[in-house]
């Protein structure tokens, strides 16, 4: 194979997908990983891109490759750029609350791995994903500009979760929707372990398993999926998720190539926004078992205004909470660490003890 000029890596070890790539197949890292399909005259990539195999995630991964292709000439050439395809616990777990099979991480701990192993170059990350504490050896110093952050409602017999009648069934695997949702619709029930990706929980709201769902409209418009949506929950009525629409990349630390690469792609208003909203989740120790909200937004006068909340997976009890500031990383971070030690005094022992997922 031709290598591009100034081709580097701080890893010497020759990649395991160039090892096992068939000529015209698919090849496989530690039977978790697939590489796009390769042609004879494919070159060696200057970036291997580490994604999860969803429609979504590919979605964003292309998403990435595309800017980076249009920002650096260098990467518009043909097979400059590769996708890598990494199954994860959570793809390959689908019969459990993710929960009970070990909570954050299920989405990224693969592609971590991999791009530790210098199997990819870059992770692309759905941030919601991503633990708050990164793996050794690994930094995330860029976010893409972040999507809509909203809910949407999707039913095909009600035009809005108010028009639900008593006793329908909402199907969600978060414990953040649902617990918002019965604690303003307690006559509502809520299916959980609805689990897949967009298309499979269309699908099972198709085939009549629930009467109405609720996903995040950022996964919607980048699938170019939105005329499934019937309306569209405001901030108030449903507090998004930590770092909802937002898209995280990641390489190893000491891969200067690289960081620089995605650097210039870094939107700095959503990674002040997603820095606050991750250190309350951080100051919370938030994970798959606690339905937490917080969102971080710049207002008409450029301030930041911080919304957080916790609740009993139940919904019988929530906890809100705002911050207002300076639209600036200390301050950021500081908003978010202040607003979760406040709820974590006002909910007191206990209030954390029962488990569900985000």
């Amino acid at each position: 194979m031709e290598a591009f000029s100034g081709f580097s890596s701080p890893c010497l070890k020759t990649p395991g997908f160039l090892r096992n790539t068939r000529k015209h197949g698919v090849g496989i890292i530690r039977a978790s990983v697939a590489v796009e399909q390769q042609t004879e005259k494919t070159k060696v990539a200057l970036i291997r891109i580490g994604t999860r195999g969803s429609p979504l995630a590919l979605a964003q991964a292309y998403e990435t490759r595309d800017k980076l292709m249009a920002t650096h000439s260098e990467l518009a050439e043909e097979g400059a750029i590769q996708i890598v395809i990494i199954k994860t616990t959570g793809d390959k777990i689908l019969s459990q609350p993710l929960a009970d099979i070990g909570g954050k991480g299920l989405f990224t701990k693969e592609i971590d791995e991999a791009l530790i192993n210098c199997e990819i170059d870059i992770a692309v990350h759905s941030m919601k994903d991503v633990p708050t504490y990164l793996p050794e050896k690994t930094i995330l110093p860029c976010n893409l500009q972040r999507e809509d952050v909203r809910d949407a409602f999707i039913s095909l017999s009600a035009a809005s979760v108010a028009d639900l009648p008593a006793g329908s069934t909402v199907g969600t695997a978060s414990l953040r929707r649902k617990s918002q949702l019965l604690h303003k619709y307690p006559s509502l029930n809520v299916l959980e372990n609805f689990r897949g990706n967009v298309q499979t929980r269309l699908r099972k709201l198709n085939e009549g398993a629930v009467q109405a769902t609720l996903l995040a409209l950022a996964g919607l418009k980048r699938l170019n999926m939105t005329e499934n949506v019937t309306s569209i929950l405001s901030t108030d009525e449903m507090l998004p998720a930590v770092a909802q629409g937002a898209i995280g990349i990641a390489c190893r630390s000491n891969d200067d190539k690289m960081a620089n690469y995605i650097a210039s792609l870094n939107h700095e208003e959503t990674r002040l926004a997603v820095a606050s909203e991750r250190a309350f989740l951080e100051t919370l120790d938030g994970s798959c078992r606690t339905p937490i909200a917080g969102y971080a937004y710049k207002d008409e006068d450029g301030n930041c205004i911080f919304k957080g909340l916790v609740a009993s997976p139940d919904g019988t009890r929530v906890l809100e909470t705002s911050r207002k500031g300076l639209y600036a990383h200390e301050d950021m971070v500081m908003m978010g660490k202040d607003a979760g030690k406040e709820l974590l005094s006002r909910a007191g022992p206990g209030f954390f003890d029962q488990a569900g997922t985000l």
